[in-house]
């Protein structure tokens, strides 16, 4: 039996739950079992944390009818996992954990955040650079301090809404149609939509709402939607680059996950130094996120092939079989198995000072 315990938590109480568990049964699947024991831990929609005792259980969604709860202590000297049984519980070393969490309340540092309490090893990216990069907003703050061309944006708060006809004049004033509207802090194209008027404006903006109290309102960038992998720590290197074709007017939810029209391709003909580009420009927001780990960086190269632009940052990209940071590593010869030992390998020396 292996010495070593890991813990992949899935699931979760965002809008990416469903994609959490296919990406958790990725991970899980190409752990190498003689180095590690796999504890799975599933969090349900209303958040209760419960034990998952197969992949199977995954697949079929049998793991929400668990009866073992599960709590994560934040006792740095044990670096455990409590396991309810009724009235009795058992004590569970931890040596690492895999968060395969999408969205709010996993992605955006809190999860991070409790685990750097207890001082247990995870994969990924920190508290600070976990929620930088899930709040657009921010990143695009932090994106315009290093130079790197981005869409131009409004920011408008849900209260705002509360008089529609001067949130949408405030947009005019700066964007013209169409526009991109995006929760702030939303992932998998959760929430998202083109306005091409007022009146979609207004859907556009409440439907986004519904998603976060803050609200991107971006210009559309007509062109190529491109993303690189970024692996590492303090000297962290860039994948080379994929492209999307969605089967949407952009790459929504729908067209990700249910639209088998959309296609991604690894290693497209690309303008002489854009891909070069992009890999340098990826690299440096990734750094200046203060990212680890992993993340993959969205570009648009526009119509004319002459501009790179950052669209947004992914810290726990998918682990899905169409996901393409597992896809971009494989294409320069890391397989899934080697790529996820990387990572967890790379975990373990979070705290090493």
């Amino acid at each position: 039996m292996a010495e070593k315990n890991i813990l992949v938590i899935m699931g979760g109480r965002s809008s990416e739950h469903e994609v959490s568990l296919v990406s958790a049964a990725t991970v899980v699947e190409n752990i190498d079992k003689k180095e590690y024991n796999i504890i799975m831990v599933g969090i349900t929609k209303d958040g209760k944390w419960k034990l998952i005792d197969s992949i199977a259980s995954v697949k079929d969604g049998s793991w929400l009818r668990g009866r073992v709860e599960v709590v994560l202590s934040a006792d740095t000297e044990n670096k455990e996992i409590l396991l309810i049984h009724g009235d009795q519980f058992e004590r569970v070393h931890i040596d690492v954990v895999f968060p395969v969490l999408h969205g709010m309340n996993g992605e955006d540092g809190t999860l991070q955040g409790l685990l750097e309490l207890a001082q247990i090893p995870y994969v990924g990216c920190g508290v600070l650079a976990s929620a930088c990069s899930m709040d657009k907003f921010y990143t695009k703050i932090i994106v315009d301090s290093i130079g790197v061309d981005q869409a131009k944006y409004v920011g408008i708060y849900r209260h705002e809404l509360k008089d529609m006809d001067a949130a949408i004049a405030r947009v005019e004033a700066e964007q013209e149609y169409p526009v991109f509207v995006k929760p702030s802090k939303a992932g998998s194209s959760q929430g998202v939509s083109k306005a091409e008027n007022r009146e979609e404006l207004a859907k556009a903006l409440e439907l986004a709402a519904r998603h976060d109290n803050k609200i991107l309102v971006e210009e559309t960038i007509v062109g190529r939607e491109l993303e690189c992998a970024v692996f590492g720590g303090n000297n962290p290197k860039a994948s080379g680059i994929g492209e999307i074709l969605a089967a949407d007017t952009f790459y929504s939810y729908e067209a990700k996950y249910n639209n088998s029209e959309s296609k991604t391709v690894i290693d497209p003909e690309l303008p002489e130094g854009i891909e070069e580009e992009i890999r340098d420009k990826a690299v440096k927001i990734y750094k200046a996120l203060d990212c680890f780990g992993l993340s993959r960086v969205d570009f648009f190269l526009t119509e004319d092939g002459n501009k790179v632009v950052f669209n947004e940052i992914n810290t726990l990209p998918g682990f899905t079989g169409i996901s393409m940071y597992p896809m971009l590593w494989e294409a320069k010869g890391v397989k899934k198995p080697e790529l996820i030992k990387k990572l967890i390998d790379l975990a373990m020396t979070r705290f090493d000072g």
